[in-house]
């Protein structure tokens, strides 16, 4: 692709928010307080804002690969911390998709280079639920297993975070689970039940 195109584009862009809204950019450079953080797969094929139908302003993002929220991350980490304490989000949500080469990749035995220690994170959540993947005999079902207990694996890590515990005690925040089918466009609520995993664990990760 020409560098040039994307130039265009954005001309095209702004004048179709302009004729939408004038004050759009005026409005956009007053700030943001979005409702959302949404934490998703780096992947070229997944779009945040588009899947959800927000605009610029409405959702805070954050991406990287097979949408993962290791608590030694300091990145994702940093990301949460700034939404709920700063922004003050009332939503997170982790949104893995179908397809995702980072899961496929945890789920081979291969030396991957610096992707390793990223990846192992993923496998360590192969491990945990091992007895219930390994009997999955199709690997496109397991693959897409894998990934739906990745999103509730990181979930959790996120609510065991002192500032999302802290949050949901006092304004009621949420995290959810979602997987993007890329095959058909369509979110899928992974139903995550937020109460009942933050008593579950309160009493080994109970900070605030």
């Amino acid at each position: 692709m020409d560098i040039k195109k994307i130039f265009d584009n954005n001309k095209t862009w702004v004048s179709k928010q302009l004729a939408t809204d004038a004050a759009f950019f005026e409005k956009l450079g007053q700030g943001q307080s979005p409702e959302f953080l949404y934490i998703g797969c780096s992947d070229s094929r997944v779009t945040a804002e588009e899947l959800m139908g927000f605009q610029p302003g409405e959702v805070f993002v954050h991406r990287n690969i097979a949408n993962m929220v290791p608590n030694t991350d300091i990145n994702s980490t940093s990301v949460i911390n700034y939404a709920v304490v700063h922004l003050k989000v009332n939503h997170i949500v982790v949104c893995g998709h179908y397809g995702c080469g980072g899961v496929q990749a945890a789920m081979q035995q291969s030396d991957l280079g610096i992707l390793n220690p990223w990846l192992r994170n993923i496998r360590d959540v192969y491990r945990i639920h091992r007895k219930e993947l390994d009997a999955i005999t199709n690997e496109e079902e397991k693959y897409k297993r894998l990934t739906e207990l990745n999103v509730q694996e990181q979930c959790m890590n996120i609510i065991k975070t002192a500032e999302v515990q802290k949050a949901n005690r006092e304004r009621n925040l949420k995290v959810y689970g979602w997987i993007f089918d890329i095959h058909s466009g369509k979110l899928i609520d992974l139903k995550i039940d937020f109460d009942e995993i933050l008593k579950d664990i309160m009493a080994i990760y109970k900070i605030t």
